[in-house]
């Protein structure tokens, strides 16, 4: 029999034989029945425990009337915003209006508003009054307490008091999720859900909080930048299940937002029941006219090898919002995916993907992460790994070679990312050489990010020696096994600590490796990173010090410029850089020079240019 999408509508409900919802899940994307969406993780896993659950997508949030599409739900609305944050959606670091919406059919840009989580919330309060409503996904979790806000310049307040929802979950949310539904199921009111980890609430008073810690105010927090960075370190160092402890929030006239700690990570034998839950793997049929959901072209034959990453860089909010105790799921579970995937009629013999935040992470950093969680004051890798930390890939390496060794697959490729320092601390080389020799087709994408040690820090990232010794080993290894294949490093522009020193030094490194980036990100600051609180504080909030952080379109674009400094239309960015670094030894022609000089104009030009001018005036 084959598996059916969740109700999208009230034909789908009357064919099931159902008057009324449980719970109604309100979503920012297309509606795709997979597990790399978490609105379908979440609709499957309310359906296994008996909930009557229905999806509405992209509704039209100019009224009321498409949030009112499948009825009043008997027990609330989950809403999200959708896999990606809407604002990260619509617009570019330079806040200019994307093109495409790869979560939309067909791509089409405008499905979704901005802010989605806010004004979806408020569309189904107007609705309907007295349901619960609860947030949750990627941008509701970044912002769930006060936040700085990129595209408006200002700190925000808590997403859940903007929203007018009744509870946020914060994180992947499965265990939240169940305990939500049991609890409003058993009878208890929404306002009563103060006890369940992982989630969000507001309140009047705080004296049921047990050892909670007391943030600075939301107006203390706006008031002072260094406050905010102050405010936000307590916030970061306080992801871990085992050692965090309830956030407290206030707000003005004795409003507060109470945090809980998190919830225990998944085992591996829960983590395996969500990914082996009957999802169709594919965009809802309504789609199909109008050119499919472009995101499930690459994830449709990858697989989830694992969650969470103890990498802890800076820019990245893997450690707000999944956490950095990996979980993984067993060899077995995953190779029973694999099977199903083989029987699929578009499967042409190639798996994608087989990974995860970071694809060699197949394991916790160390055995005390079991008992005590993460450290809250060292990092696992950076900027040299600790000395608890465990390397090892031969699980990873097993489960490579067991795919790889299936009926009907071709070639297993590895494209979420590879760890490189990690692999490099590993004394076995028998995954190395495997990855060399089976997992990549002809390069290997890795992300050290910057070459200078000063950035380097700031982003939490290895020394850059790290990265070349890692470079000549895969050299050496594709060299041994008469393989050329290629190193494509991936670079951020106008990172906190970056200025146009840091970012000449990058140029000169692309100049003198002789490769041409076709893509370069410009740093972003979104909600949850360490460096976005640089980013607006200018102080690093690990040691409260001064950071130089590029804040003007300009100077950014001329950073981002030099690392592409061969585009001819980045020439004048790249010459005002150097001008304005005083490195005018790189303007030339000799071998190093980034740029040419120049072009004097010859009299002709400099007579039409004249001619141009005098007829623009006499029009004016």
């Amino acid at each position: 029999m084959r598996q059916q999408f969740l109700p999208i509508s009230k034909t789908d409900m009357e064919q099931r034989g159902w008057e009324q919802l449980d719970f109604i899940i309100i979503s920012g994307d297309a509606y795709v029945d997979h597990p790399s969406f978490g609105v379908a993780i979440i609709g499957r896993l309310l359906e296994s425990k008996g909930y009557r659950v229905g999806i509405i997508s992209q509704p039209d949030w100019k009224d009321t009337q498409d949030f009112k599409r499948l009825g009043k739900p008997k027990l609330g609305f989950f809403i999200s915003a959708g896999n990606i944050d809407s604002m990260v959606n619509h617009y570019t670091v330079a806040k200019k209006l994307r093109r495409k919406d790869a979560y939309s059919p067909g791509g089409k840009m405008g499905m979704r508003p901005d802010r989605a989580s806010i004004v979806y919330s408020q569309k189904a309060r107007e609705a309907y009054k007295k349901v619960p409503i609860i947030l949750g996904g990627l941008e509701a979790s970044l912002r769930r307490l006060s936040h700085y806000d990129y595209w408006e310049n200002r700190v925000r307040r808590s997403i859940l008091l903007d929203s007018r929802a009744d509870l946020l979950v914060y994180g992947m949310g499965e265990k939240q999720v169940v305990e939500i539904a049991e609890a409003l199921d058993s009878g208890l009111s929404i306002s009563d859900l103060t006890f369940i980890k992982g989630t969000v609430y507001k309140c009047k008073d705080v004296d049921h909080v047990y050892q909670g810690e007391l943030l600075p105010s939301f107006d203390e927090i706006i008031q002072s930048k260094e406050t905010f960075a102050k405010s936000f370190m307590k916030q970061y160092t306080n992801t871990d299940p085992f050692n965090a402890v309830p956030l407290i929030e206030p707000y003005r006239h004795s409003n507060y937002v109470v945090q809980n700690p998190p919830p225990e990570p998944h085992t591996t034998r829960e983590l395996d029941a969500i990914y082996l839950m009957p999802f169709t793997k594919n965009y809802h049929p309504i789609y199909e006219q109008m050119g499919g959901v472009p995101a499930i072209k690459e994830i449709k034959h990858s697989l989830v090898s694992s969650r969470g990453c103890f990498g802890g860089c800076s820019f990245c909010a893997l450690h707000f919002h999944q956490g950095r105790i990996v979980q993984s799921r067993s060899t077995e579970s995953i190779l029973e995916e694999a099977q199903e995937m083989v029987q699929d009629p578009e499967f042409k013999g190639y798996i994608h993907d087989v990974g995860g935040p970071t694809a060699n992470f197949r394991q916790k950093a160390c055995q005390k992460q079991l008992k005590h969680g993460v450290c809250q004051d060292k990092n696992c890798l950076a900027p040299k790994p600790c000395s608890n930390l465990e390397v090892n890939h031969q699980d990873y390496l097993k489960l490579l070679r067991k795919l790889r060794n299936m009926e009907g697959v071709k070639k297993v490729f590895i494209r979420s990312g590879i760890r490189f320092d990690y692999l490099l601390y590993d004394d076995d080389d028998s995954f190395f050489e495997e990855l060399c020799r089976h997992h990549v087709s002809g390069q290997l994408k890795v992300a050290p990010e910057h070459v200078s040690n000063r950035v380097l820090k700031k982003m939490n990232k290895p020394p850059h020696k790290v990265y070349e010794k890692f470079k000549n080993k895969y050299h050496a290894i594709n060299e041994k096994f008469g393989m050329e294949q290629y190193l494509v490093p991936y670079f951020i522009s106008s990172h906190p600590g970056s200025d146009l020193h840091d970012a000449i030094k990058l140029a000169e490194y692309v100049r003198d490796i002789g490769y041409n980036p076709q893509q370069v990100q410009d740093f972003y600051p979104t909600p949850g990173t360490l460096a976005t609180c640089m980013y607006y504080t200018e102080l690093d909030p690990r040691t409260m010090e001064p950071i130089y952080v590029a804040k003007s379109p300009h100077e950014k674009a001329m950073q981002r410029a030099l690392i592409q400094y061969k585009n001819p239309k980045n020439y004048h960015l790249v010459y005002q850089a150097l001008k304005q670094a005083g490195r005018e030894d790189l303007i030339g022609y000799h071998d190093k020079a980034l740029i040419k000089p120049k072009k004097k104009p010859n009299r002709a030009s400099t007579k039409r240019e004249n001619k141009k001018k005098n007829k623009r005036k006499q029009k004016g």
